[in-house]
């Protein structure tokens, strides 16, 4: 049913390899990102229990 096509395995060698190469472009640029802090805007701290303008 499947021949043994030099180009076929050629295309699918390049293709997983080009899959692969992304994979580690974007392991690289997840490593490079800074991690998001408890700051936000203007370096004010996120607090989930406040509800803003009621807690005023």
């Amino acid at each position: 049913m499947f021949a043994n096509d030099p180009d076929f395995l050629l295309s699918v060698h390049r293709t997983h390899a080009a899959e692969l190469r992304a994979e580690a472009a974007v392991d690289r640029l997840a490593r490079t990102l800074p991690r998001r802090s408890a700051r936000g805007w203007l370096s004010r701290r996120h607090d989930a229990g406040r509800g803003g303008a009621a807690a005023r």
